[in-house]
């Protein structure tokens, strides 16, 4: 199929062009540096509160919503949180070395103001139905906010298309990939694992929005922890080395008289890009989980969301990349140890077997949460498009494509959905852009009340609950 071969080839090149460009790139990151200015840093400032607001202390029944403020980061995080984590670090360091790293911290740290911006705004311009369901995302953010249905519409056309893509057909290959770490003989069964797994999809989001917070509540925790901890060990059995490696990271990230200017562009590059693909600040997925969230205050949810990089990029990318630097597995790479495969060499030469049980199993669990959680964007760009008749069929659509995105070659889906993923974040972009005096304005009136903390902190214990 010559035809075929060449849409694969000619997909891929836009999708490297488009990734590759240093003008999306900049945009991306600058839009986030903007939004950090804008906001007064609120990252920094209102991280504490961040943490607050997720521990519950402040939730309240009374408030419209679908899901608690804890299960709303936990369905968004179960979208980021995937094979970004694993084959993205990996691909980031192996073509871009340790210094890429670096320039990941910095996306999410400009990131965490993006999150905030995007899902305040998908909290204030949210429809809530007469049976208490909720919709929200940019597309509502331009449709209400700025008056633009049809940047509205290309929005949710191109989150329906990459839910298919990113958000359910490469995750199921990678969950094939995952097992074939652990079951080698499981490698050539795609379609058998296919199978199960749609039925285990389909069990989940048949049930809407509340069941998904529910698995992504118990399960996005587990997998964080059981990864965290097998990277700890790994570090703790060189201790005395991690000085030493983030010495490396950084002087390798902005140290051109040491590596070379050409080293550090190619960190710049793929740090940048694999940490804005790792936690999709900017992109416009996550608001759509974070609209679902029980809550009468837009600012709360929005700071709700700050911690997604920050978990997702700063403390599990971290762990991943810590391991293959000290490791020093990047150094001298097998032609065949790439992505998720060099990251199980570097668990694997510490851990033994267990190691590459760990990023298997751990590639699974990520990969699935992640089909789980596009599954809802999806539908909401399915029923903002189609109307609510649309989104029962396309979770069925969804679940069946789990099957094929398990038992075929992916590369021209793998180029699709990066396309339509970056073509998220132009209509969302200009929607932070304009919106951001309306989201500075709500940020300044919530914490001028009495009964929230000053944004220079204050007792959190003494704070009214759900108010």
């Amino acid at each position: 199929m010559d035809w075929l071969d060449q849409l694969t080839n000619w997909t891929g090149q836009l999708s490297s062009l488009l990734w590759g460009s240093p003008v999306t790139l900049l945009t991306l990151v600058g839009t986030g540096l903007y939004l950090t200015i804008r906001m007064g840093f609120i990252q920094l400032r209102g991280f504490r509160h961040s943490l607050a607001l997720v521990s519950g202390r402040y939730s309240s029944h009374q408030d419209v919503g679908e899901v608690s403020h804890f299960q709303a980061l936990a369905t968004a995080l179960s979208a980021t949180v995937g094979t970004g984590n694993i084959a993205g670090v990996a691909t980031a360091i192996s073509l871009g070395g340790p210094g890429a790293l670096f320039w990941m911290w910095v996306t999410a740290a400009v990131g965490m103001a993006t999150k905030f911006t995007e899902c305040t705004l998908s909290l204030r311009f949210r429809e809530v139905d007469a049976h208490g369901r909720v919709s929200g995302g940019p597309m509502y953010s331009l449709l209400h906010g700025l008056k633009m249905p049809r940047l509205a519409t290309a929005f949710a056309v191109f989150a329906l298309i990459a839910s298919f893509g990113i958000g359910n057909m490469v995750q199921a290959n990678s969950v094939v990939d995952g097992l074939g770490y652990i079951f080698p003989s499981l490698a050539n069964e795609g379609w058998f694992v296919g199978v199960i797994m749609a039925a285990l999809v389909g069990l989940v989001i048949l049930g809407g929005v509340r069941r998904i917070a529910a698995v992504a509540g118990a399960l996005v925790p587990f997998m964080a922890i059981m990864y965290i901890a097998a990277a700890l060990i790994v570090l703790g059995n060189h201790f005395t080395e991690v000085p030493a490696a983030f010495s490396t990271i950084i002087e390798n990230a902005v140290n051109p008289w040491s590596v070379g200017g050409a080293a550090v562009g190619e960190a710049i590059r793929w740090g940048v890009a694999r940490g804005l693909f790792s936690n999709e600040a900017g992109l416009g997925s996550s608001p759509m989980a974070h609209a679902a969230a029980r809550t009468n205050e837009p600012v709360r949810e929005g700071l709700v969301a700050m911690m997604e990089p920050f978990v997702d990029t700063l403390v599990i990318c971290t762990m991943t990349g810590l391991v293959i630097v000290i490791t020093g597995v990047y150094k001298h790479p097998a032609s065949d140890l790439v992505g998720a495969a060099l990251t199980a060499h570097a668990f694997s030469s510490e851990l033994g077997d267990s190691g590459a049980w760990v990023v298997g199993f751990g590639l699974c669990l990520f990969a699935f949460s992640t089909i789980i959680a596009w599954s809802y964007y999806g539908d909401r760009s399915a029923r903002f498009l189609f109307g609510d008749r649309a989104v029962a069929g396309y979770r069925i659509l969804y679940t069946c494509m789990v099957v094929i995105g398990a038992g075929v070659p992916l590369r021209l889906v793998w180029n699709l959905a990066d396309i339509t993923n970056l073509l998220m974040a132009v209509p969302n972009i200009i929607c932070l852009v304009m919106l951001a005096s309306l989201v500075k304005g709500l940020k300044d009136d919530y914490f001028s009340r009495p009964h929230v903390p000053t944004i220079r902190g204050v007792d959190y214990g003494n704070m009214r609950q759900g108010k």
